[in-house]
């Protein structure tokens, strides 16, 4: 199990020292994101903003537009809040193409409570023009996923003009959803990890393993489950979403996010001129119970137990 923050900087330390255009930016939070190595290592690559999240997009913003490859990092929370508005405009709206790293995203700072969980941060950033999304499901996808970041192939694609990019990653470390590097990552497109066809678990981000070890249980039921890694939320593969609603009837999402505007919404939107069934597993319109990340997961039913009730009493 590894932690997805950590194979994050891992990587991005390694591309940096043979690429100095390589920037890590950080508002005190080099221990929360691991970048501790990278800022001894490489102290003419890091920029500490201390806790400043504004003028850390604002900064990031300025290097990238020099033509730097500028990853700003820190806690999810605070990006997609108190530095909404420089995301939004600096970055965004500005076609600036920085990296935002939230880590410890959704949930996992677990007993923190409510102004530490990022639950609304799908819905608000997937509204911006220009902004692209991504939640990475373990370490491989997190390592692909940085290294396409690094060498713009990402923003490359179609050709696209480069574009901001929010990445958000948990703090725990995490189980693998992949034994081997044998899959195909590309923007927009979702990775199928389990075949079935009495329904569909659709996922993202730290909820694809839940919803891979649920398909696992209801095949012992006899129950055939596909299952969706939707670590890419912009662009969207909507083809995927509308080939799982034909070819198995119903659909389930499971998010670490609010019910509102998340995963969920995005598959019902896709599916709204040919509709099935949609249930959305999220955090419900509420404050969050404190506890730890599994404890939150079991209580919301996010989890793989969760799951499969949801799903035998959907069937």
């Amino acid at each position: 199990m590894t932690a997805c923050r950590k194979q994050f900087t891992d990587t991005l330390l390694e591309l940096a020292r043979a690429d100095k255009d390589i920037i890590a930016v950080t508002t005190d939070a080099r221990g929360s994101v691991t970048l501790g190595d990278f800022a001894t290592e490489l102290p003419a690559q890091f920029v500490e903003c201390g806790i400043a999240e504004q003028n850390a997009v604002g900064i990031s913003a300025g290097l990238a537009h020099s033509g730097k490859k500028v990853f700003c990092c820190g806690p999810a929370c605070f990006y997609v809040a108190r530095s909404l508005e420089q995301v939004k405009v600096d970055l965004a709206y500005s076609r600036n193409p920085v990296t935002v790293l939230g880590v410890s995203g959704g949930v996992a700072y677990g007993a923190l409570g409510a102004t530490h969980h990022s639950l609304h941060d799908i819905a608000v950033l997937r509204t911006f023009p220009g902004m692209t999304i991504c939640l990475p499901s373990d370490w491989r996808v997190t390592r692909k996923l940085v290294k396409f970041l690094a060498n713009g192939q990402w923003s490359m694609a179609n050709g696209q003009c480069p574009k901001p990019c929010y990445i958000r990653v948990g703090r725990a470390a995490v189980p693998d959803v992949y034994d081997n590097d044998d899959f195909i990552f590309e923007p927009g497109r979702a990775i199928t990890v389990a075949e079935g066809n009495d329904l569909t678990i659709v996922a993202t981000g730290e909820t694809v393993w839940h919803a891979q070890q649920a398909s696992l249980r209801l095949k012992e039921q006899g129950i055939g489950a596909r299952v969706l890694d939707c670590s890419w939320l912009k662009p969207f593969d909507e083809e995927a979403i509308r080939n799982a609603a034909r070819e198995t009837g119903r659909i389930i999402t499971v998010e670490e996010h609010s019910r509102f505007g998340g995963l969920g919404a995005m598959v019902c939107e896709v599916l709204s001129e040919q509709p099935v069934p949609v249930r959305i597993l999220g955090i419900p319109d509420e404050d969050v119970i404190h506890g730890t990340n599994a404890e939150i997961f079991h209580h919301y039913g996010l989890d793989a137990e969760g799951i499969v009730r949801a799903a035998t009493c959907f069937l």
